[in-house]
Formats: structure tokens, sequence, C-alpha cells
């Protein structure tokens, strides 16, 4: 499957809600409002501090990931992302797809190191991609996630150097 990663345009922003609400509204990857407004939730993924990016197949939008700082001042130095990627082109490559233009961009841009702060415990195929990736599990956060189906559950904080 060929495809194609740029920088996400003000006229994505359908296309970019129509995967990220429904990945909010089940609330059983992001640690977000599960009712955030469609406003609210396109204020945060395309926020000013972040580079925004969509995945496309023959022109239509299957995926969307962010880039940034992970923190400010003395961690500024270490990248911070967040995926999604349509539910109807799941298991597809898409995310591995825009996980390694995104360790791109993090080096293009000066970032030394990458780290995700809260990979859901029973996300297990995003654990398996990040691992797959070179990305260690650092920490381990018992019972900081309240999952809808299987109640608290431990998150996990995943780094790698670039």
């Amino acid at each position: 499957m060929i495809v194609q990663i740029r920088r996400a345009a003000e006229a994505d922003h359908a296309a970019i809600a129509r995967i990220v609400l429904p990945t909010i509204r089940a609330g059983e990857t992001y640690a977000l409002d599960r009712g955030l407004s469609e406003v609210d939730a396109l204020a945060y993924w395309m926020g000013a501090d972040r580079e925004t990016y969509v995945a496309e197949q023959e022109g239509i939008v299957i995926g969307t990931y962010y880039l940034r700082a992970n923190q400010g001042g003395g961690g500024a130095h270490v990248a911070n992302c967040g995926f999604m990627t349509d539910r109807a082109a799941s298991g597809r490559g898409v995310a591995r797809s825009m996980a390694a233009h995104a360790l791109d961009r993090a080096r293009a841009c000066g970032f030394a190191a990458m780290q995700f702060n809260f990979v859901v415990i029973t996300n297990v195929r995003a654990i398996r991609l990040w691992e797959s990736l070179g990305f260690a599990v650092v920490g381990r956060l018992p019972g900081a996630f309240r999952h809808p189906i299987h109640g608290c559950v431990d998150a996990l904080v995943m780094f790698r150097t670039l």
C-alpha cells in the first residue's frame, strides 16, 4: 500500500475529525475527555505547539499524527507524537508509515529523542509497533488509565534516542 504523508491543512479538518473523534469517544487509548467537542478536539490535534500531518491513500485521508516537543525548556530536545488511524485502514501499515515519517521529521527538526508519555497497556498493537521501532518501556504507571471496558489499567512511558 502506498501512503503519502503531508502536512495537514485547514481543508483537512473534516477528515481529521472523522478519524480522531471516534477514537476519543471510544476512550480506550487517549487520556482525553470522551465528550470533547469537534472544535476542541481539532484545537488539541492541530495546536500551535505542534506540526500535524495526514496520511493519504488515493487522495483519502486515512491517518493523522502530530509532532511536538515533549516538554519546554530543558526537555525541548525530546519529541512527542500522537497517532490515529482511520478504523477502516487499521492493520494496513498506516501507523508504521506515519511513525517512520515522524522519526525522520523529528531528526530533521533537531530532536535527540522521542518519548510517548502514556501508552495504555491494552493498546497492544501500538506497543508492539513502538517496540519494533526501537522504543523501550522506561516506566510503568500503575492503574493510571481508566479504561471504559477493563477499568483501571497501567500506562507505559516509552522512549528511544534518535
